[in-house]
């Protein structure tokens, strides 16, 4: 804690240094008689109180004294004055949306001033909130800010909480208070619920879009500003209980704790605390630190020197060569650019100091003179630095400030409106924090080894979205560019042909199956293999369209890859139908001999080669036909019997015609089955009972390999 001695604040000797008084304006004479008609108390002759002044629309100087919220020119002279009717507090800053100012009465209001109506007849002023306490509670209003990218004003009330309003229509948005539980675990006021609330003013980060605050208990909280949702608490209260928030806009919270000088870097992610520096001692526990655009924070200490404090923790003093024998009390002043501060130093006659313990003591006595500087903090750079007396006099004397009383953050916010040294370029509030913003550090996350493994799995998931979305935008690229598309005109109406088509496939394909069957219990019956062959065919040309024009993907000319033609096969004396079979992939082939064939009967036998493990098909890949002769006789014999593929040649045979076989017969044939026989032996021939004698039928068997080979 520091504490100092004997130091007045100066503001009678500043209204004494002022010089010889100049004639005032009309304005301020008749505003100076009506002044002193509402307050007789007042002697004659004493300056009239300011409240800590702020910077509004075009660069004026504005300030609220009384019922009355009074704006002066750069040059210091009145601009205008705007009636309140109620008395405003001296201790709550003015705060000011575009155009619009926002200050709070001592009968614990809310009034919003638009000087733009001051030229038309529609008011100046009007209630924009109003608290009527309950009897026996302290509610005042506590202080008040906006924010312009929401449009809203916070204003936080004793023992009550944290109020959002609506700068459109001045409706209550959300409202928070200092007690929370999570879980059932309390997070805010652990120790003491009945005496916490909420202690300072709402300060804005308009970066971040968050709001921080404190309460009475030393936590800090950070909340969104468009919900009543809590982002972080930091307990603070191990160091100390009174504390200064000032945003950094630029990632980094400042807190400065005046009683203990010691300045905080938090983070304003998680609220971890990233540097502590320690200063000199405070004047008082409501200084305000300035933050540049820069990110630095500045604030004087009674030690006489300007603290600064870079967004990394890097710390500078300056002012050292009249630092011995000065005090900073005020608080520093930005300039218009936004990268250097105005500052106030009091030449004292004598000053000592003393560390007792935490605390520094201060005393100095008789003020001679103030030494104003301009300087730039992440440079260091001095800029203009002027005594007061001096130029200064003669230009408060030619102003309307020599009526009020002034003290020194007064004086450093007139020097900032008017520009006094600065040869630097101005730049308005948003130009401010867009610089100030673009400051900001972008944040790295680290941790152990384990969570680069989370690092690829969401690498390798954003790699697989992306991979997905260029499927999906390929395949509608090729979608639309169908010309079924473009010539049935319309999507509609391509999906009903493509659902058409599918019924088609599936009738034809029970239809088939019902064939198979027939076909199976009566093999000679020549119509309903001309039948399945038919249906077959019709089967392939539905398939084709639904692989091809009717496809979801592009226009492609016959069926798909790997499928084989199903067909019927006539080369003048056979005629064969083959067939799939659903289930298990097999093959049935039936060939009739013409009637104009001769007598000679065509025998089939498939080779194998055991040594090279091939096998030799017919022109589809699969079987190969040789013809030759059999007599009558031979031809008339009993029951065919099948050859079988020895175990041998089994493991020879290639993967692809590796599938079950099916054999379907006449009920008056039989069927043999035998596994010894080799592969070189002839087919029996069987002759149905009852067929014409120039009809021959003829079934053979062939097994294929398992497909686990």
């Amino acid at each position: 804690m520091a504490m100092w001695l004997l130091l007045p604040r100066l503001c009678l000797v500043l209204s004494s240094l002022t010089g010889a008084a100049c004639s005032a304006s009309p304005v301020v004479l008749q505003w100076l008689n009506a002044s002193a008609a509402e307050n007789p108390q007042i002697p004659p002759g004493v300056g009239r109180a300011l409240s800590a002044p702020i910077i509004g629309h075009g660069g004026r100087l504005v300030a609220c004294s009384g019922k009355n919220l009074l704006a002066f020119h750069r040059n210091g002279s009145l601009a205008w004055i705007v009636p309140l009717g109620y008395n405003c507090r001296q201790d709550i800053s003015l705060v000011t949306e575009r155009d619009k100012i926002y200050l709070v009465t001592e009968d614990n209001k809310v009034i919003k001033i638009s000087p733009q109506s001051l030229q038309t007849s529609a008011p100046s002023s009007e209630v924009f909130f109003s608290h009527n306490p309950a009897p026996g509670r302290s509610e005042e209003i506590i202080g008040l800010s906006t924010s312009s990218s929401y449009s809203s004003l916070f204003i936080t009330i004793a023992n009550r909480g944290l109020f959002s309003f609506s700068l459109r229509g001045g409706q209550l948005q959300w409202s928070a208070g200092p007690v929370i539980d999570r879980f059932g675990y309390r997070l805010g006021c652990k120790r003491n619920i009945s005496g916490c609330y909420f202690s300072s003013a709402p300060v804005v980060d308009q970066c971040e879009g968050t709001l921080y605050i404190s309460n009475t208990e030393g936590q800090l909280y950070s909340m969104f500003i468009h919900s009543r949702q809590y982002r972080w608490i930091q307990d603070l209260s191990s160091i100390d209980k009174v504390i200064t928030i000032a945003p950094g806009n630029n990632g980094r919270l400042y807190i400065l704790l005046p009683r203990k000088s010691v300045v905080l870097g938090l983070d304003v992610l998680s609220g971890n605390i990233s540097w502590q520096q320690s200063i000199g001692p405070l004047s008082n526990e409501k200084i305000l630190p300035a933050v540049d655009s820069n990110g630095w924070i500045s604030m004087g200490s009674l030690d006489g020197f300007l603290y600064s404090v870079s967004p990394d923790g890097e710390i500078r003093k300056f002012l050292q060569r009249t630092a011995p024998n000065s005090v900073i009390h005020a608080s520093p002043v930005l300039d218009c650019s936004g990268f250097s501060v105005y500052i106030s130093q009091t030449i004292m006659e004598a000053k000592s100091s003393q560390t007792i313990g935490d605390y520094t003591y201060v005393s100095a006595m008789k003020p001679s003179s103030i030494l104003f500087t301009l300087l730039a903090p992440a440079t260091g750079t001095v800029y203009w630095t002027e005594k007061y007396p001096g130029q200064l006099s003669n230009l408060l004397s030619s102003s309307d400030l020599e009526y009020f009383t002034l003290d020194e953050t007064i004086l450093l916010t007139a020097l900032s409106a008017a520009r006094i040294g600065s040869a630097v370029q101005c730049y308005t509030k948003r130009q401010k924090i867009a610089w100030t913003c673009r400051k900001a550090k972008p944040k790295f996350v680290h941790g152990d080894p384990g969570d680069h493994n989370h690092v690829l799995l969401l690498f390798f998931f954003q790699l697989f979205v992306i991979v997905i979305q260029a499927v999906v935008v390929r395949f509608c690229c090729i979608f639309w560019r169908k010309k079924k598309l473009q010539k049935n005109n319309g999507l509609q109406k391509f999906l009903e042909k493509r659902r058409s088509l599918h019924s088609k496939r599936r009738v034809l394909g029970n239809i088939i199956s019902e064939l198979e069957q027939k076909a199976a219990q009566d093999a000679s019956s020549n119509e309903t293999l001309e039948h399945l062959g038919e249906m077959v065919k019709a089967k392939e040309c539905v398939e084709r369209k639904l692989y091809t024009s009717y496809s979801l993907g592009r226009d492609v000319l016959g069926l798909r890859r790997g499928s084989s033609s199903i067909l019927p096969l006539y080369n003048g004396k056979h005629k064969s139908h083959s067939f799939h079979g659903a289930q298990r992939e097999s093959i049935t082939i039936f060939n009739m001999l013409s009637d104009s064939s001769s007598l000679e009967e065509d025998r089939t036998s498939s080779s194998y080669s055991s040594s090279s493990g091939s096998y030799s098909g017919s022109s589809s890949g699969d079987m190969e036909f040789d013809t030759g002769s059999r007599s009558a006789g031979e031809a008339g014999a009993g029951p065919s019997n099948t050859a079988d593929v020895t175990e041998g040649d089994q493991d020879k045979l290639p993967a692809d015609v590796e599938s079950s076989y099916q054999v379907f017969m006449n009920p008056l044939y039989a069927q043999g089955e035998s596994s010894s026989r080799s592969l070189s032996e002839r087919e029996e021939f069987l002759m149905p009972q009852g067929s014409a004698p120039t009809k021959r039928m003829w079934l053979k068997r062939r097994r294929t390999l398992s497909s686990t080979n």
